[in-house]
């Protein structure tokens, strides 16, 4: 028998929950909850510290009560994988928030499950971590209930394409005013790297050792298809037009639903590098304009439609010009959805920019009108009056 064999009291086959021969075992260094320490979040998050409720105005820079991006950066340890594009999207959206203009106790950020969905925690704002795609209904009541709330969504695509699926198209088509990110990294990270709804066919995961064989839903296609009223795509390695989108999203009088291609480095590393990196991003992405011709590869390409179809022309040639190109109209539905199905295609490159705008009523808005008008054509009325109105019984 071995020493450790010899000085252990567990019963026969019971497996010791520490290593044999550790030492005893230390009461922990740190009160429970307490942050560990070390650094923390993306540059330039704010340091730790005593903060007041939000919507508290703090002096800001020259004393002068103006915003930062670190006064909508919480005190709470952000907790994504180091090298996470999603740091580069809480980033933006942190330098975004003070040029909108909107006081901190308006703004609120509501999320589903997901590795996304931590985003709420690590905004000075209000907001609040829901359950497993449910994010859509609890944005549609708050944006109803409380109209004077700037409220944002962030989801992730399992948890919005997934268990979310019925959930996002009718927000969709109800067109509340709000505004949609959605973190598309193809994974699902969280749990580990699983295949999720935008995995393409054939994606070797921990789920689906053989390859799967499901095929992938197209965002951008998806809620058009739900008739979605503004619809758009950036990456999270270009911040500039990552923040131009999300700016022209929240200008929006509607849903401003906008995709992100995001990388998950750990489980899905490069999906979308072809795209976003320096060497290929410009033969294989282009960036649509309203009122603009589709051109790419630093204007020596062009986008040219035959028929229903896109076609990629060669503007170096002599054979085809600029004018021969697609000038795009985001008002145009039918081009929305002939420019949404250029996806994974290697003939052709990526689309990014707003696909979609569309001018109509705002869900939230109807409700206060429709509301408004029953009050002024019967009265308030009471909730006892209610209750006691039409048909009644009494239970002996």
């Amino acid at each position: 028998m071995s020493d450790n064999e010899s000085k252990s009291n567990l019963p026969p086959g019971r497996k010791p929950t520490r290593p044999p021969g550790a030492g005893p075992k230390m009461p922990p260094s740190r009160p429970p909850g307490a942050r560990p320490p070390g650094p923390k979040g993306p540059p330039g998050a704010r340091p730790p510290g005593p903060k007041g409720p939000p919507g508290a105005r703090p002096p800001g820079p020259g004393g002068d009560g103006a915003l930062s991006r670190a006064d909508f950066s919480s005190d709470q340890d952000v907790r994504w994988c180091p090298g996470c594009g999603d740091y580069a999207i809480l980033a933006t959206v942190q330098r975004l928030m003070p040029e909108l203009g909107v006081p901190r106790e308006k703004l609120v950020f509501i999320s589903g499950i997901g590795c996304s969905s931590r985003f709420p925690y690590y905004m000075n704002t209000y907001g609040m971590h829901s359950i497993h795609g449910r994010a859509p209904t609890i944005v549609t009541g708050l944006k109803t209930a409380r109209p004077d709330l700037d409220v944002w969504m962030i989801t992730g695509d399992g948890d919005s394409l997934s268990i979310g699926g019925n959930h996002i198209i009718h927000l969709m088509r109800r067109n509340v005013n709000m505004q949609v990110i959605m973190f598309n990294n193809q994974i699902y990270g969280l749990t580990k790297g699983q295949y999720s709804p935008t995995s393409e066919k054939g994606k070797i995961t921990k789920s689906t050792p053989f390859g799967s064989l499901d095929h992938p839903f197209n965002p951008i296609a998806l809620v058009l298809g739900a008739d979605a009223s503004f619809v758009a795509r950036s990456m999270d390695r270009d911040p500039k037009h990552m923040k131009k989108m999300l700016k022209a999203s929240h200008a929006y009088q509607g849903t401003g639903f906008v995709e992100v291609y995001q990388n998950c480095n750990i489980f899905n590393d490069g999906a979308f590098f072809q795209y976003t990196e320096k060497a290929t991003k410009s033969d294989r992405a282009i960036f649509i304009e309203h009122g603009k011709p589709l051109v790419y590869a630093g204007g020596t390409k062009g986008l040219r439609l035959e028929g229903f179809h896109l076609e990629t022309v060669d503007l170096e040639s002599g054979e085809f010009g600029i004018d021969d190109c697609l000038v795009y109209d985001e008002t145009s539905r039918e081009l929305a959805g002939i420019l949404s199905r250029v996806y994974w295609k290697e003939d052709l490159p990526q689309p990014f920019g707003i696909f979609y705008r569309e001018e109509r009523p705002a869900y939230d808005v109807q409700v206060r009108e429709q509301i408004n008008a029953v009050i002024e054509r019967s009265g308030k009325g009471s909730l006892k009056q209610l209750l006691e109105e039409g048909d009644t019984w009494e239970v002996s």
